[in-house]
């Protein structure tokens, strides 16, 4: 089935006020960071915090079942969950092992009844296919769908009624239903626009079948990813032709990339992104060159992140950014000790973030002990001024880690 952009603006008119339409804001602080002219889509604004709502909305108007059911690694289960409740229909959502716990808890505090299984979204949907079967459920495919499809467009027609002057739309890729809807509707409005796709490492499917020549061979398909929800094996059906003939690139990036980029949002641009929300701003970071000098319009396509992983990747960032740093301390094994050696620390200006007083297992005197200290710094070049201070002071300390931004 062919899908047009007269589908997506269908979808659109469909809406009727149930799904926001989502702010285009520019970040200074992102702009110069990728080197040039950055619009952010903030589909993580949404209701059920991503783009999975707009598709899910078009799909269930047409629904006719007194249940639906679905599998997902988060967003789309929302999208479903979220409408199937106002539409006053049962849901059910298989989700794989190792969702986030926050987005099977907001699942389920939507109405849906949700099952865990299998150990990625290819299992889970298979399973959700036995359910549909025995339980006459109508199953809901996450990005295979022309109804799904059209409603994903959506976000094309909003994004280049906003920023028309867009050079470069890029975009994540899982399944392709949204780069898919996104593609039909900006290439129907600006034949000339680039549209960029982003996939990770672990999971380069679309990129090894849509570009084979261009994508090496991944090897690692089964690989945990900060972007769960693009972690899909199997490129769509449908979504790959669209993909192949409206398309021209796809980027692939890696998992330190993904965690920056959260970062980055996060602490530049006050924007919570989930991993798959989050690799537009990867792949600028990634590629610059393929960017420069254009406007570039990235799709945040969700903020369902948890918060303990959301609260390790910035953690992480000040490691890499040399903001905390990891110290061995030699003491004397006294009293006062310990707190001469944190005196000294607080009064170099670090913050001890996390501290563990070791007696055993090393090759010291006995009567010594070792403190492993990690602390928050004001700059990278902070660590190594630590250590000397603790020098003058009596103290031989060494470097254990430092971020990617230490000397």
């Amino acid at each position: 089935m062919t899908i047009t952009i007269a589908d997506i603006r269908a979808a659109a008119a469909g809406f009727g006020g149930e799904i926001a339409t989502t702010p285009s804001v520019e970040v200074p602080a992102i702009t110069d960071l990728a080197g040039t002219r950055v619009v952010l889509k903030l589909e993580n604004l949404q209701h059920s915090g991503s783009f999975k709502a707009r598709g899910a909305h078009n799909k269930l108007r047409g629904v006719t079942a007194a249940g639906v059911i679905a599998c997902s690694a988060g967003n789309h289960a929302q999208g479903v969950a979220y409408f199937a409740q106002r539409l006053g229909r049962a849901a059910t959502i298989v989700m794989p092992q190792g969702t986030a716990f926050t987005k099977v808890q907001r699942t389920e505090a939507m109405g849906a009844r949700v099952i865990i299984h299998g150990a990625n979204l290819s299992q889970a949907q298979s399973h959700a296919q036995e359910i549909a079967a025995a339980e006459q459920l109508e199953f809901i495919h996450p990005y295979d769908d022309p109804a799904i499809i059209a409603g994903q467009g959506t976000v094309g027609l909003e994004f280049l009624d906003q920023c028309p002057d867009l050079d470069i739309l890029v975009v994540p890729i899982g399944g392709g239903g949204l780069i898919a809807g996104i593609a039909i509707a900006a290439k129907a409005l600006n034949p000339a626009i680039t549209i960029i796709g982003v996939q990770v490492a672990a999971y380069p499917s679309m990129a090894e079948k849509v570009f084979p020549d261009r994508t090496r061979a991944a090897g690692h398909q089964t690989s945990s990813t900060l972007a769960d929800g693009i972690a899909v094996k199997t490129p769509g059906g449908l979504t790959a032709p669209v993909i192949a003939a409206h398309v021209d690139q796809i980027i692939v990036v890696d998992e330190t990339a993904v965690e920056n980029a959260v970062d980055a949002l996060a602490t530049l641009g006050n924007i919570v992104a989930e991993g798959a929300g989050a690799v537009p701003i990867a792949a600028l970071l990634t590629k610059p060159q393929v960017f420069a000098g254009r406007c570039v319009g990235c799709v945040i396509s969700g903020g369902n992140i948890d918060r303990r992983i959301l609260a390790s990747v910035l953690l992480r960032g000040l490691a890499r950014a040399g903001r905390m740093v990891r110290l061995r301390v030699l003491i004397e094994d006294r009293p006062g000790a310990l707190a001469r050696v944190t005196a000294e620390i607080a009064a170099t200006g670090a913050d001890v973030v996390e501290l563990s007083h070791q007696r055993l297992f090393y090759d010291i005197s006995v009567k010594q002990a070792e403190l492993d200290v990690v602390l928050e710094t004001r700059d990278p070049g902070h660590g190594a001024r630590i250590i000397d201070h603790l020098a003058s002071a009596g103290f031989s300390a060494e470097l254990l880690s430092y971020g990617t931004g230490g000397q």
